[in-house]
């Protein structure tokens, strides 16, 4: 069984959109799943959220699965590229590498923002990415996602309405990624 991280976004919590119910989903299939609390928006920066996610490091191996929403992707990224072995597979929705053009995210996300990252490590450390973005995201233009697929080598799935993927759009389960997500732990 394979250990799964979903990582939560600039002013989430573990506690909101699909996070829960993909957790209880996965678990029912016996995984492990964590979904970490990090500080946002107070306290955010990227060595506060390093050292929120240091308990879970160890549990990365290459049966792991990470899943990251919104400012989870380049997270998630600063993570891979350091690893010392690689992981099975990552999972981002609504991911950005840079600035939004909106004071409010990108005033407490600039930590995480580095122009130089080291993408031939980042695919070394984990051969199996997929990219989920919204033709409508209303916070995340399809640009800004582009980034990370360009940076991976790959193309991203576009889902027509689905917005930042958050509860505000109707995102309480998110069927598409736990298709996808049994797909990959078949492997």
């Amino acid at each position: 069984m394979a250990n799964i991280l979903i990582i939560h976004g600039a002013y989430g919590s573990p506690k909101e959109n699909w996070f829960p119910w993909l957790k209880r989903e996965l678990e029912n299939l016996g995984h492990q799943v964590s979904v970490p609390r990090f500080p946002t928006p107070e306290g955010q920066n990227l060595d506060a959220w390093l050292k929120a996610f240091e308990p879970y490091r160890q549990q990365l191996d290459k049966d792991s699965i990470v899943i990251g929403h919104s400012l989870g992707p380049i997270f998630l990224l600063h993570i891979i590229e350091k690893l010392e072995s690689p992981i099975k597979a990552a999972f981002f929705v609504s991911g950005f590498l840079s600035c939004l053009g909106n004071p409010d995210f990108d005033t407490i996300n600039e930590t995480f923002y580095r122009d130089n990252l080291d993408w031939d490590k980042i695919k070394k450390n984990c051969k199996n990415f997929h990219i989920y973005h919204s033709d409508n995201d209303p916070y995340v233009p399809v640009e800004k996602a582009q980034e990370i697929a360009s940076g991976l080598g790959m193309d991203m799935k576009i889902i027509k309405g689905a917005g930042h993927f958050n509860i505000a759009t109707g995102y309480k389960e998110f069927l598409l990624l736990l298709e996808e997500l049994k797909n990959r732990l078949a492997f």
